[in-house]
């Protein structure tokens, strides 16, 4: 099985010389803007694994001034620095961050970078959601996210059959943790072992998204395999920093705080023998430009590309008959 990655900023041009003669516009024309090309995607995923490889060759406590010289020499290669320096905080910026989340790794239960190898994946392998969606607003504060006009509330879908996707809320109480713990010791795989969600609410273009995502693994999955469960979606800076502080490799800026992220199970389909097509299915998406997929082992991170935004608020507005 393939698996991904172990996963727009304009660089300005040099000044012309203040001696070289002006260029005369003809009267009346509008000047050109010149964009610059976007960075290549699939050669930098590519660039992250080889670097991910060698960064697990130097993982003992004693390579750790090996490990930073070699991302510093690494991250300067043009397919890598091609997107690092498209995104807000720049390269030198994103170097700075990458080294210091590594010389503050401890392993833990809760993280999904399992080593420094995985931590090394997952956050440049996220730079790309921030590449794609620099100008769209934070939420920052949880009370941000609840009363936002630009994301719909699940359950109001839920209720209506309108969602081809599964999700649980975090318990919002003691006796609700006490009954969900019941649960999971009664019947320990009746579904992922996830916290689940805070926010219940998500952007429509995300909800068109899953919901096709959802339609489509039922077809491809074995028969009797539940849908697609959906275990984190749009997050605020303010409970991003919460989860950092519990250990988990929540990393800033994210795509989950600007709403256009989520996190989808797929350690639990493999009960059902429905993991690999699952996989199958999001890499075909991420082939095709339309999603960034970061492997995080029992869930997979998923971001939507700015180009498949409108074509999913099409889909939204006419499943929901608006």
């Amino acid at each position: 099985m393939r698996v991904p990655s172990r996963s727009p900023g304009q660089q300005p041009g040099s000044p012309p010389s203040p001696t070289a003669p002006a260029r005369r516009r003809p009267s009346g024309a509008t000047p050109r803007r010149v964009s610059a090309p976007a960075p290549d995607l699939p050669a930098y995923r590519a660039a992250v694994a080889e670097l991910v490889v060698e960064v697990g060759a130097l993982a003992d406590a004693a390579s750790t001034r090996a490990r930073q010289v070699l991302v510093d020499e690494r991250l300067r290669e043009p397919a890598l620095a091609a997107v690092l320096d498209a995104t807000p905080q720049g390269l030198i910026g994103a170097r700075e961050t990458l080294l210091l989340e590594m010389a503050r790794y401890q392993p833990n239960d809760r993280t999904s970078a399992t080593d420094l190898s995985a931590l090394v994946r997952i956050y440049l392998l996220s730079r790309i959601d921030v590449l794609w969606w620099q100008d769209a607003p934070t939420f920052v504060t949880d009370d941000q996210v609840n009363g936002s006009p630009e994301l719909v509330d699940l359950e109001w879908l839920r209720r209506r059959d309108l969602l081809r996707f599964r999700y649980q809320e975090q318990p919002a109480t003691m006796l609700g943790r006490a009954a969900r713990g019941l649960r999971r010791r009664l019947r320990p795989d009746a579904t992922p072992r996830t916290a689940g969600l805070l926010f219940r609410r998500a952007r429509r273009e995300v909800v068109a998204l899953l919901n096709d995502i959802g339609r489509e693994f039922t077809a491809v999955a074995p028969p009797a395999t539940p849908p697609l469960w959906v275990t984190s979606l749009v997050r605020s800076a303010e409970h991003q920093y919460r989860l950092r502080r519990l250990g988990y490799a929540a990393m800033l800026p994210s795509g989950h705080c600007l709403g256009y992220s989520a996190d989808v199970e797929l350690a639990w389909f493999e009960r059902f023998g429905a993991r690999e097509a699952l996989a199958e299915l999001l890499l075909s998406r991420q082939e095709a430009g339309e999603l960034n997929l970061i492997d995080e082992g029992q869930a997979w991170h998923l971001c939507l590309a700015p180009t498949a935004r409108r074509r999913l608020r099409r889909a939204y507005e006419a499943e929901m008959g608006i």
